[in-house]
């Protein structure tokens, strides 16, 4: 019997958390810290792997705007290379881990609308993190939207809806025949389409939205989105701040989330639980086994207390 199918959304503060510095060696560190968690849940699940690429994407950015011999290449290809340097980073780290089980890095476009609202208001953060007076600066010399990001400031860039998975067959394809899939890295390629052409579009697709939309296309049995929070909280920040461990997605309707942050994956993790009569969990990598137990983190389920049906193994 098939072993049920998770499609896992690995944030990109996940392989690089807040504040460390941007380099490959530290990425590597943590990519080995990820592997092993993923590693152990393909015991009980088949996977596809959807990865976030906001600090890795946003340090792309500013080293091309710091060779000013050409222009800067457009957000499109920087998230083009940024799946393949975190997809080759994961698929080997999972590979020594993983010998005998194929394991595919699939370059990903993903169609969005030309017409989105998001392209009038950036809520994506990617890149480092700032002291207010460093964004200020960078924001009057690169043209670039700021927002607060805790007690530090990060750039936003838009951040559609993904419409269409260009490459869902090949996903399709590879899983049937075994394959653990690297896919949608950074939320896809964003690209646009006009009379049957692809465009690439200045963009970064929000990567859970897209881990949720290839869930449910591809008939998953769980998502769950892997972030540095270990669990979805109520009134952030405040003195009566309290973490949610089990809840429906009626619950959390009329919540406000913030917009560049877990206000994505709650959306997306309530889609796919609303459509697909599945779980979704949210929550650290460390506790990637537990959350999917219901014993950490945040399981978003259809009912409000979960039953052995809501919680596939």
């Amino acid at each position: 019997m098939n072993k049920p199918l998770l499609v896992i959304a690995l944030g990109g503060n996940a392989l690089l958390k807040r504040g460390e510095p941007l380099e490959a060696d530290i990425q590597s560190r943590n990519i080995e810290d990820a592997a092993s968690a993923i590693a152990a849940l393909t015991q009980e699940w088949r996977i596809i792997l959807v990865h976030g690429n906001g600090p890795q994407v946003g340090l792309l950015a500013l080293q091309n705007s710091a060779y000013e011999a050409v222009s800067p290449y457009p957000l499109d290809v920087l998230v083009a290379e940024t799946q393949g340097m975190i997809g080759y980073m994961l698929q080997q780290a999972l590979q020594n881990r993983l010998p005998d089980l194929h394991i595919s890095t699939l370059l990903t476009q993903v169609e969005i609308d030309a017409d989105d609202p998001a392209f009038s208001h950036p809520t994506k953060y990617i890149g480092p993190v700032y002291r207010p007076e460093q964004a200020s600066l960078l924001a009057e010399e690169h043209g670039w939207s700021m927002k607060k990001d805790g007690n530090f400031t990060r750039r936003v860039v838009p951040s559609p809806l993904p419409v269409r998975i260009v490459e869902l067959q090949a996903i399709q394809s590879l899983t049937a025949s075994g394959h653990l899939v690297i896919c949608n890295g950074g939320g896809g390629i964003p690209v646009t389409r006009s009379h049957n052409r692809l465009c690439g579009t200045e963009a970064v697709i929000d990567k859970d939205r897209s881990a949720a939309l290839l869930a449910r296309q591809i008939g998953a049995d769980a998502l769950l989105i892997l972030t540095d929070a270990d669990a979805v909280y109520l009134n952030w920040g405040q003195p009566d701040c309290r973490s949610l461990h089990h809840a429906t997605p009626s619950d959390l309707k009329g919540i406000e989330f913030d917009a560049g942050s877990m206000g994505p994956k709650i959306a997306a993790a309530c889609e796919f639980v609303e459509q697909q009569n599945r779980i979704a969990g949210i929550g650290s990598l460390a506790d990637a086994a537990g959350i999917l137990r219901g014993d950490k983190g945040t399981l978003i389920c259809p009912s409000s207390i979960p039953t052995p049906s809501d919680i596939r193994k």
